[in-house]
């Protein structure tokens, strides 16, 4: 039975669902839930510093369930997004109500979309990639699996890493520096892919035009299926969801830096590099996402078997309730500046 906590995970989702279903005032049931219960539940349930033992993990890793209770997500964030439009075209709504809803939806593709997405665009089978990156379409967000795992992974924690939060930086600066260094970056990457791959520019081996194209086509038959509110709807609710994933990239390595070696290069990416939570309701909701210097230490890891390390700096609290004090910045500086090793500041 503890197999199934991670549907826990669903149950943004269906709070979401909710909102749609009932509308009026209910649109706002998701970011309520979101970040003003699942952070009171945090405070309330105990923290879980346990590692699966040898044998366990090994059980954990055989069993299907927890490949399934991800691949749900898919049909699970598409048929929201869909009955999403469907009212948003067939209904007239309140300023305040198509706004609800916009977030709402927003929220499900940033943690059921995008989070999946990336747990899924680590693993080794074109079938998991490829509903990765389905995930990441209605969040606009397709040429993170790029810049994530060809970037990301190999410069986490140091200056020329796009997703990693400098010391006293706010969440708002950060958001505009991530997303367009991301994007400028996933370009690189993909550039240095086909030269290495001897395949031109313009090739169709280009990933990112690809991305490009499918984000297109994919707003067009909105507004041609669904009309011009459904297109500001899908275009709004896809930025709430890559912004939600900013604001945990901000969390996860911030003020975070690897020092260098003699050499002048950095030094390899160390459990002391990511933030780590063990606050149970965020690892559940997350998919084990907050235990993410173990993710870091060893990328292909399955999120049922990430373990805690001792040395890993400890969030005080979980990643939506830090998400919700990110979002203060005199606050988020208070409590966190504090806990940045020393050593690891630049001025």
């Amino acid at each position: 039975m503890k197999d199934l906590k991670y549907l826990a995970a669903f149950s943004i989702p269906i709070v979401c669902f909710l909102g749609l279903f009932l509308k009026n005032y209910w649109v706002w049931a998701t970011p309520i839930f979101a970040f003003i219960c699942i952070p009171v539940l945090e405070l309330i349930f105990p923290v879980d510093a346990d590692n699966l033992k040898p044998e366990e993990a090994n059980s954990k890793l055989s069993r299907n369930i927890f490949d399934w209770l991800l691949y749900l997500n898919l049909p699970l964030v598409f048929g929201l997004v869909f009955y999403g439009l469907f009212i948003v075209s067939n209904n007239v709504l309140a300023t305040y109500e198509f706004v609800g809803l916009i977030f709402s939806i927003g929220i499900v593709l940033g943690v059921n979309g995008i989070n999946v997405a990336h747990e899924l665009g680590h693993r080794q089978t074109t079938n998991e990639r490829f509903l990765g990156k389905a995930l990441l379409l209605p969040s606009f967000y397709m040429h993170f699996y790029i810049e994530h795992n060809f970037g990301h992974h190999l410069h986490a924690a140091t200056l020329e890493d796009p997703a990693t939060a400098r010391y006293n930086q706010s969440v708002y600066s950060f958001w505009f520096t991530s997303i367009f260094r991301q994007y400028l970056s996933a370009w690189k990457i993909q550039n240095k892919l086909l030269k290495n791959s001897k395949n031109s520019f313009f090739s169709t081996k280009n990933d990112m035009f690809w991305y490009i194209i499918l984000q297109i086509c994919y707003l067009i038959g909105v507004l041609l299926i669904f009309g011009t509110s459904a297109l500001l709807f899908a275009l709004f609710a896809g930025i709430v969801g890559f912004v939600l994933l900013e604001t945990v990239n901000y969390i996860e390595h911030y003020g975070l830096i690897r020092l260098k070696t003699k050499s002048g290069r950095y030094e390899r990416v160390k459990e002391i590099h990511s933030w780590n939570s063990n606050h149970i309701i965020g690892r559940i909701v997350l998919y084990e996402l907050t235990r993410h210097s173990d993710h870091h230490f060893k990328s292909s890891k399955k999120y049922q078997v990430l373990d805690c390390h001792d040395k890993s700096p400890q969030m005080p609290y979980g990643y939506p309730t830090s998400m919700v004090l990110a979002m203060i910045p005199p606050l988020w500086f208070g409590i966190m500046n504090k806990r940045v090793p020393r050593e690891m500041i630049i001025s």
